[in-house]
């Protein structure tokens, strides 16, 4: 270490001025770096969020998610594994591709091979909910409703129609639907013989409580 200080002693203006620089660039450098509390994880993830009201966790992971899982391995390329999840009524798919895969490619043979797999889904199932993140990404809020007096369907409908659309407004925020509660179901059951009577359909029915369910929709005040 004694060379450092003979070369200090023979060239003194140097090291001032590097020590002004320093001085001067440090704190500079130190404000305008970007901060992270978590590191930068370059592995790109697609989430596929299947959704099937009533399907139970272990028909959702044999009729919905096994297919689909056997599709992805043939159809979407670059893929590094894929972590799957089955709640009740939900199936959460995770792909991870490897760091050097193009994500618009990626996200594009998803969304194709997430239509064309429905046809060997259980009837009436949707398309599923398509996001695109990083292995970094994970949760900052988890919000849990419970109640006393109010009932699981009750508290559904406000985690998703009343908290979920105000948390969605904040800048750089992605919100998940609720998990969990339950979902309400109507059940009606028709006299085929009267609506036969009246020229009506089981469609005409579910029109029109479709039309009445909308006008009578409610908002909670702020």
């Amino acid at each position: 270490m004694l060379w450092i200080v003979r070369i200090a002693l023979k060239r003194p203006y140097t090291f001032v001025v590097l020590a002004l620089l320093i001085l001067i660039f440090g704190p500079l450098a130190a404000i305008r770096a970007p901060t992270d509390i978590f590191p930068d994880i370059k592995i790109p993830v697609i989430s596929v969020v299947w959704t099937y009201t009533g399907l139970s966790p272990q028909d959702m992971s044999g009729r919905v998610l096994y297919y689909y899982e056997r599709q992805l391995s043939s159809t979407v390329n670059d893929i590094e594994h894929v972590e799957s999840q089955s709640l009740a009524g939900f199936g959460i798919v995770k792909i991870f591709f490897q760091p050097n895969v193009d994500i618009r490619t990626a996200t594009a043979q998803v969304t194709s091979i997430s239509q064309t797999v429905l046809k060997q889904m259980p009837p009436g199932i949707t398309p599923p909910l398509i996001l695109n993140y990083n292995a970094s990404t994970v949760p900052i809020i988890q919000l849990a409703l419970s109640s006393v007096q109010e009932t699981e369907q009750k508290l559904f409908d406000f985690g998703q129609n009343f908290i979920r659309p105000q948390l969605a407004t904040v800048p750089g925020t992605a919100v998940p639907s609720p998990y969990g509660g339950k979902v309400r179901q109507i059940q009606i059951d028709l006299n085929q013989q009267a609506l036969q009577a009246k020229n009506l359909t089981a469609e005409d029915i579910e029109n029109a409580l479709a039309a009445q369910e909308k006008n009578n929709m409610f908002f909670v005040p702020e």
